[in-house]
């Protein structure tokens, strides 16, 4: 299979700076007018502490627990809105993927397609994502080891695309709850490929009884500093201006206003980390 490859993304295969790169954005498109305001902070923000910066927002959340939760504002929609982001400011994008058909449509608005971590195995989804020649960043599975993880990112490579990125996002640690093992970060760094820690994520407390995830954002500096010791080529977390009012994801976000304080904080640990090496 011959796959055409997609541009250079700066911080993930252009990087001269050697920083961590940034994933970051609110969970989903809420609005028409929300994700540039959030993109333009952060851009902002990122300019100033030289983190290459991809922006991130679901344009659909297809994996809910009630029927009733809010989903998106429609999908053609949102990637429009995706679309003008990135006109507008020049940045990259990332967006979530949940079936074979949706990957060659979403890759016409995107420049990195997400692989959610409950499909991290889904071969016929890897391989359509793999297809359309863009960056692939794989989230492991929350019930997976990370050494298992080479198996997802083979069946994308050896689907003729080896622009492909790994997402730790924690592992089930009982029903409500996930751990993160900051090993996963260099077993994953094993398979030659750019490896990201899911900050927010990784402090859900999932399958709550009332049906909407719980989460633990007071540990988020604590997560993302311990991941940038251990040498996480990137970073991914959701950021919200109102994170009470957020639609999706609300309970593990972090608050726009505390975005600089972190980014800078991780900086400092990264040319650390940097001189050990």
């Amino acid at each position: 299979m011959n796959v055409q490859t997609t541009p250079a993304i700066p911080g993930i295969n252009a990087n001269p700076n050697r920083n961590f790169f940034l994933f970051a954005g609110p969970c989903v498109v809420e609005n028409e007018t929300m994700p540039l305001e959030i993109a333009t902070e952060i851009l902002k923000i990122t300019t100033e502490l030289n983190i290459p910066f991809v922006f991130k927002a679901s344009y659909r959340k297809a994996n809910r627990s009630k029927s009733s939760s809010f989903s998106g504002i429609g999908d053609e929609k949102a990637l429009s809105v995706l679309a003008d982001v990135k006109d507008m400011l020049g940045i990259p994008l990332v967006t979530d993927i949940h079936s074979a058909a949706e990957a060659a449509f979403a890759a016409q608005y995107v420049d990195v397609l997400q692989i959610p971590a409950f499909l991290c195995r889904q071969t016929d989804l890897l391989e359509a994502a793999a297809a359309t020649g863009k960056w692939i960043n794989i989230k492991k599975g929350q019930f997976l080891s990370p050494e298992s993880m080479v198996f997802a990112v083979n069946k994308v490579m050896e689907a003729g695309n080896h622009q492909v990125l790994v997402t730790d996002r924690g592992t089930m640690f009982g029903y409500q709850d996930l751990v993160v093992d900051m090993r996963g970060i260099p077993a994953m760094q094993a398979f030659k490929v750019p490896v990201i820690l899911d900050i927010t994520h990784s402090l859900q407390q999932p399958n709550q009884a009332e049906g909407v995830s719980g989460g633990k954002p007071e540990l988020i500096s604590t997560i993302a500093r311990a991941g940038i010791a251990a040498g996480a080529d990137g970073i991914f977390l959701e950021t919200h201006p109102n994170p009470a009012e957020a639609k999706s994801d609300g309970a593990n976000m972090l608050h726009l206003k505390n975005l600089k304080k972190l980014l800078t904080d991780l900086v400092s640990i990264r040319q650390a980390y940097l001189t050990t090496l």
